[in-house]
């Protein structure tokens, strides 16, 4: 009697191993996202992007800051897929220009805001508050922030500096 219950036991304890490696690729793979939309973000991908939407700059172009000086949406029908982010543009043409030389338009520090950079924080920045510096595009959380770090060269700087650390904790 004993012996079957042993034999029993090594049975489905046989089977729950057969049953694992069985299912063990099916569980390793990562969950199928429907047609269209970007991957998932992954651990140390630093773009800032709208959670909801996905979208880079909150669906601003990022050409139209140096080419307008200011911040103008962009369509749908002109996005780009670049490194895992949706990149929205208001123009044909602002899309070729960004597709052609990205690291051109795509803001500073992920587009983070710098004066938090600066103090080795990465806090989220307003889409609306920027400012264009040695033809590099900076986006700011607050107006007070983006006349500091346009007044103060050193933040810049400073900033540059602390960007490698406070890049490898952001996770989105």
């Amino acid at each position: 009697m004993k012996a079957v219950k042993w034999q029993r036991w090594i049975s489905i304890a046989v089977g729950g191993v057969a049953l694992m490696l069985a299912i063990q690729p099916v569980l390793a793979q990562p969950a199928a996202l429907p047609a269209g939309l970007p991957e998932l973000p992954v651990l140390g991908e630093t773009m800032l992007r709208d959670a909801r939407s996905g979208l880079a700059l909150r669906g601003y172009d990022p050409v139209a800051y140096q080419a307008e000086g200011r911040a103008i949406p962009g369509r749908s029908e002109y996005e780009l897929l670049h490194d895992g982010v949706i990149w929205r543009f208001s123009t044909a043409g602002n899309l070729a220009a960004f597709r052609d030389a990205p690291e051109v338009y795509e803001p500073a520090f992920a587009g983070f805001d710098p004066s938090a950079v600066a103090e080795g924080r990465a806090v989220e920045s307003d889409p609306h508050r920027f400012a264009i510096v040695d033809s590099r595009l900076f986006l700011f959380r607050t107006d007070e922030n983006r006349q500091r770090f346009v007044k103060e060269g050193s933040l810049h700087h400073l900033a540059e500096a602390n960007w490698p650390a406070v890049s490898r904790l952001i996770a989105r």
